[in-house]
């Protein structure tokens, strides 16, 4: 496949994209990865550290006369989203991406998540490592995992290995942008155990569809509808309809904004349950932003289940997902723009007899993740769940003084012409983990141009990853010097 825009896209790095686009690389499913990283090294001759967690640390020394210089860290993580479109049919654990190039000149896969966030990261250090830049001090590549669930891998690596005091992140995605700081996070999982009955009366099917979803931290601010929540509305405004919940799943991820929702509902009057729902519907669309023109919403008959929520697990469950505080709950009084505080209810699910929701809070402040937590357990409380918190992550807070990101303004102004935005974003990434063991680390989070992360709308402009890679070269000469 020909990826070359304008000039010299480097060909090994979208070879090495695609070869690990062909290889199943979910989050707690990077083994496989893990060993094309292994045997990269070994046939290379380079230093390879892998660890339980299946994180992997290849160096590669200076080239002659650079050895004196000190050393720059590149990190990214292997593992992807894994989201498809309903009406797709992939296997995240066993099929390839399907990707192409569409007429605009980003690259897409079919269907499905791309994996650019943080492939795209993994395939520019493999070059790096292959020796497609000529001179270069000693460098260090610190492939992570579990990066989307919780940057569980970046938790457990020993960082006695790391030697290199200067730490370029490629996990952000917008062109000519260096991130100097981030939110932290926690996860939360409350847990509603059912009592179920044996089914009566008919049975409908509610399914949302066409919501645009995206990344729970940095599309949160942009008033994307969440389909999870959605239903939760559905629901209460039937609250005094007689019906029960028979089944209920939306969303796959907590830190992807849930773009569809279906729940199978038993009635003893389908056919008035439907209106309500399809008025309600017609509503929420003229709500709704430009982004979510797509929304559907169908009320359709369907065969009846063997049982049924009680009448009181329905009243809970409703009361749940229509409560549950969710988007933006703060804004920052410091930084113009910049989202504080929020939570996103993720996914929603039937397993057996019980139902969980999945949650994920983010805030740069400790005490506003400590809040989060209070407020969910007060939620399960009341509503009759158990809750669970885990995966917390600390923020990474912007310093003032940067020489490191001095050197990629320098660099991007020689490669473009144009000056660098820095910034602060609402979203998790390894550098706070790193950093918080780390702390005499300089770091920088870069990447180029990506759009609808965590969607299967995700796109990697090509151009822009082309003048990146222009820049990071440039960036590595420059302190080569």
């Amino acid at each position: 496949m020909e990826y070359v825009v304008k000039g010299r896209n480097p060909a090994s790095v979208f070879r090495f994209f695609e070869e690990i686009s062909a290889i199943p690389r979910g989050s707690y499913n990077e083994r496989g990865v893990a060993d094309y990283l292994e045997a990269f090294a070994t046939a290379r001759g380079l230093f390879c550290y892998r660890d339980a967690h299946e994180n992997v640390l290849i160096k590669i020394p200076a080239t002659a006369g650079l050895e004196h210089l000190p050393s720059i860290l590149f990190q990214g993580h292997t593992d992807m989203v894994c989201e498809k479109n309903a009406d797709v049919e992939h296997d995240f654990l066993r099929d390839p991406l399907k990707l192409y190039v569409d007429k605009k000149g980003f690259l897409r896969a079919k269907g499905t998540t791309l994996g650019a966030d943080n492939g795209i990261a993994v395939a520019m250090m493999l070059a790096l490592l292959d020796g497609e830049v000529a001179e270069h001090p000693a460098m260090e590549c610190l492939f992570t995992t579990a990066e989307e669930v919780g940057l569980n891998g970046a938790h457990g690596f020993d960082y006695s290995k790391i030697t290199a005091r200067r730490m370029v992140n490629m996990d952000s995605e917008a062109l000519g942008v260096i991130t100097a700081g981030c939110a932290g996070g926690i996860r939360s999982d409350l847990c509603c155990t059912l009592h179920p009955e044996p089914f009566a009366g008919s049975a409908l099917r509610i399914s949302i569809r066409g919501l645009m979803g995206g990344h729970s931290g940095e599309n949160i601010k942009d008033g994307r509808a969440n389909a999870n929540k959605l239903m939760g509305r559905l629901l209460a405004a039937a609250r005094d309809f007689d019906f029960r919940i028979v089944s209920i799943l939306g969303g796959s991820k907590d830190n992807a904004i849930p773009r569809e929702c279906e729940a199978v509902l038993a009635c003893a009057d389908p056919d008035a349950l439907a209106d309500l729902f399809t008025e309600q519907g017609e509503a929420i669309a003229r709500e709704l932003s430009r982004d979510d023109l797509s929304f559907t919403l169908t009320c359709e008959d369907c065969e009846p289940e063997a049982m049924m929520s009680s009448r009181e697990d329905t009243l809970r469950l409703t009361a749940l997902l229509a409560c549950a505080a969710n988007g933006v709950q703060e804004m920052s009084r410091d930084v113009a723009g910049l989202v504080e505080y929020s939570r996103n209810l993720g996914v929603i699910r039937t397993e057996g007899d019980a139902v969980h929701a999945v949650f994920s809070s983010r805030s740069s402040m400790e005490s506003r993740l400590d809040a989060s937590i209070r407020e969910l357990d007060a939620l399960a409380a009341v509503t009759g769940c158990t809750a669970k918190h885990h995966s917390r992550y600390p923020g990474w807070e912007f310093s003032p003084r940067s020489a490191l990101r001095e050197a990629y303004a320098a660099a991007y102004r020689a490669v473009t012409g144009k000056d660098v935005i820095v910034n602060v974003i609402h979203a998790g990434l390894e550098c706070g983990i790193i950093y918080s063991k780390l702390p005499d680390m300089d770091i920088i989070s870069i990447g180029p141009t990506m759009q609808d992360i965590h969607s299967p709308n995700e796109a990697l402009d090509l151009g822009a990853t082309e003048v990146f890679w222009t820049t990071v070269e440039r960036l590595i000469q420059d302190l080569s010097k």
